[in-house]
């Protein structure tokens, strides 16, 4: 049987993009599913066929933007600096920091959108960091949550990236707490 329309990895890159514009553009309230499945060219149908809610959409984003955690270190504080500057680059792009932001006030009051971002988003994250640091899942959560917390903080009080020399103290004293 011949497939109709357009591949599914084709619709999710296209969804995906349209999102982190529209949250680029209009900020995260105002992104709603009408307006992201109008930019991506698709019904809003395709887009709740795939993700029912938008905050399950921002997440899949979100996940999808970051990827996989490239570890490049070459030791422990190696691997902490490489996961701390991936971070702040893809918090940095377009978009990501208030998608993210505004995910995460959602699901203050959304225990499904909780577990979605716990699961989907942070869990892939902890499990690799509590391998390469030989730490316990909640000594690495207390990473995350000072490290993505920090960065989107700079992001929502300037608009803009941590500069360099702020990212690098950033970095001096994770490595100083985590030796």
């Amino acid at each position: 049987m011949a497939q109709t329309g357009r591949p599914r990895a084709s619709v999710d890159a296209e969804v995906f993009a349209a999102t982190l514009k529209t949250v680029h553009e209009v900020g995260y309230t105002h992104a709603t599913v009408d307006r992201i499945a109008a930019e991506a060219g698709v019904a809003k149908t395709t887009v709740y066929r795939r993700w029912p809610t938008k905050g399950a959409l921002i997440t899949a984003c979100l996940v999808d933007t970051f990827g996989p955690l490239p570890l490049t270190g070459t030791d422990r504080a190696g691997h902490l600096a490489s996961a701390i500057r991936y971070g702040a680059a893809k918090i940095g792009e377009p978009g990501v920091a208030a998608a993210f932001a505004g995910v995460f006030t959602d699901a203050i009051g959304d225990p499904v959108l909780r577990d979605i971002l716990s699961t989907q988003l942070q869990d892939p994250y902890r499990i690799v960091l509590q391998e390469v640091l030989g730490e316990s899942g909640q000594r690495v959560l207390f990473f995350i949550d000072v490290v993505i917390g920090t960065l989107l903080h700079r992001m929502g009080m300037t608009g803009r990236p941590m500069v360099d020399a702020d990212l690098d103290a950033l970095v001096e004293m994770i490595q100083r707490d985590f030796k």
